[in-house]
């Protein structure tokens, strides 16, 4: 029978591959945001200066004697 006479191998330089693989990191990014609601109340202070007026009457008396001798004051 015949038998194949086998050398021995002859290796070539390896050949190179790159097989790039990705993984999706999700970094949170949080803005945060805040609303105040400032109420405002007004005091409106009124001051009020209630002004009331009354009236005098003063009455005065004269006396005249006119003709004729004046009477005595002290009752003559």
């Amino acid at each position: 029978m015949f038998r194949p006479h086998v050398m021995p191998p002859i290796v070539h330089p390896t050949k190179c591959c790159v097989q790039h693989h990705f993984q999706a990191t999700v970094v949170p990014h949080i803005h945060p945001s805040h609303t105040t609601h400032v109420n405002h109340h007004l005091y409106q202070h009124q001051h009020y200066f209630p002004h009331t007026e009354s009236v005098v009457n003063e009455v005065a008396n004269q006396q005249f004697f006119c003709g004729g001798p004046a009477p005595m004051p002290w009752g003559y």
